[in-house]
């Protein structure tokens, strides 16, 4: 549910619980807004993954130069 005033009281309030303990674990001072604290989530996700993306990006491999046979 993302329209948060059709959420039910109690499921209204588990969410807000729940981003006031993300907001906690990545920072001291309190997202002010929802767009704020996705903006840093993705963020340190886009850091955490971009050395994985360019682990997986190789070199092109060197072909060996074709030998000749001179007979």
């Amino acid at each position: 549910m993302s329209n948060k005033k059709a959420m039910p009281p109690a499921l209204r309030k588990a969410h807000q619980a729940n981003d006031k303990a993300v907001d906690r674990l990545y920072r001291k001072k309190p997202f002010e807004s929802e767009r704020e604290r996705v903006e840093h989530l993705f963020m340190l996700y886009e850091q955490l993954q971009s050395p994985l993306v360019a682990a997986t990006k190789s070199k092109p491999k060197r072909r060996r130069a074709k030998t000749v046979k001179t007979s």
